[in-house]
């Protein structure tokens, strides 16, 4: 982003947005809305992202009877001014060109189609999503934590996009609470997707409010040396990384992030394209080592007290679906997340516009 464009930003304040209503105490902090599903004639096929992933991990919860359709917190889509607190104009316009959202997206037939259809049936989930990082982020301060069951578009900046990440969702979501919350003035993202997340490394460059922890295989997509600059703990895993070492890795370098600096809130990225047979990530993660990284993580945020933000970004076989829903069964089961959990309870408004959902529930490609 331009300094000029940064300074008419400032000049302009923050924005009306509808993201940051109050959520009924009644809602669990977990976000979600049936239009994170993308389902379009079959193209999502063409990408091996299960871009229906998002509702069978909400439906597997519901059948663990954790989650009911009156306890989640329904998403609402990120409008164009709330995307512009990141993203600049010119990068936004050029979505509306099917061949670069093609691009993007890694789904090239998108380029052949009128660009109004791409907005409704990809872009729109994509924001979606996006507005829902965005309210968990606000969320986690008002309840100790919260889960965005979709999000993690790590991969996107504020003017460019990639490895099916259109919006920069973590990088929304920090701006969002720098800018509104009382409070809030640093942020640690602890990114353990099996890839860089180059996205939101290259928007923090130069924030010194920002810590970066990021783990992931050396040897796959995006290899953006320059965006490395940004981490200020790099742990690079090799192929093959079992559960023992990479556990090992975890706890050691995530305390030891949040031992460094103590932030205002956590953004914890957790892709399950860790896991053993996953075609992009190329790590051997089990299930159950998922499920334990996951625990660590939050079990370091809450002994300190730290607000944390979960978000899912990617995984790319069809089981992971259920080992996310088993994680937050997991998280639960442990006393970290749950009505019981919650830390500064009663800053949510009780009344609101946002509802709970009342709904039904080695690659040539790279990706989240």
């Amino acid at each position: 982003m331009s300094h000029k464009e940064d300074s008419e930003r400032k000049k302009r304040g923050s924005h009306p947005t509808e993201l940051y209503a109050g959520v009924p105490q009644t809602c669990l902090p977990i976000v979600y809305h049936p239009d994170y599903n993308i389902t379009f004639m079959g193209l999502e096929k063409l990408h091996p992202f299960d871009a229906g992933k998002w509702g069978k991990v909400i439906l597997f919860l519901k059948e663990e009877k954790f989650l009911t359709d009156g306890n989640i917190v329904e998403a609402l889509e990120a409008t164009e001014e709330d995307l512009l607190v990141v993203h600049t104009k010119r990068y936004l316009n050029r979505l509306k060109w099917s061949m670069v959202v093609a691009t993007i997206t890694e789904i090239p037939p998108l380029m052949f189609l009128p660009n109004f259809l791409v907005q409704r049936k990809v872009l729109r989930p994509l924001r979606t999503q996006t507005g829902g990082t965005i309210m968990a982020g606000k969320l986690a301060v008002d309840r100790g934590w919260a889960i965005n069951v979709g999000g993690g578009f790590h991969h996107c900046s504020g003017n460019r996009g990639g490895g099916f990440c259109a919006y920069a969702d973590i990088t929304l979501a920090i701006k969002f609470l720098f800018e509104r919350v009382e409070g809030i003035s640093r942020a640690t993202i602890i990114d353990l997707d099996a890839h860089q997340g180059n996205g939101h490394e290259r928007d923090f460059m130069d924030d010194g409010r920002v810590f970066i922890m990021d783990m992931y295989n050396r040897y796959i997509y995006p290899g953006d040396g320059f965006a490395k600059r940004a981490i200020k703990r790099k742990v690079e895993l090799d192929w093959g990384t079992e559960d023992s070492e990479y556990l090992q890795k975890v706890e050691l370098h995530s305390e030891g992030a949040l031992n460094e600096v103590r932030p205002d809130i956590i953004v914890y990225n957790a892709g399950t394209d860790i896991l053993d047979g996953d075609p992009l990530g190329g790590l051997c993660i089990s299930p159950q080592g998922i499920v334990k990284r996951d625990e660590i993580v939050f079990r370091a945020a809450r002994r300190r007290g730290i607000p944390i933000l979960m978000v899912t970004s990617g995984g790319y076989q069809k089981k992971t679906a259920r080992i996310i829903a088993d994680s937050i069964l997991n998280l639960h089961q442990q006393g970290l997340i749950g009505a019981e959990a919650l830390v500064g309870e009663g800053s949510s408004s009780p009344v609101s516009s946002v509802m709970c959902n009342s709904g039904p529930a080695g690659s040539k490609f790279t990706a989240i």
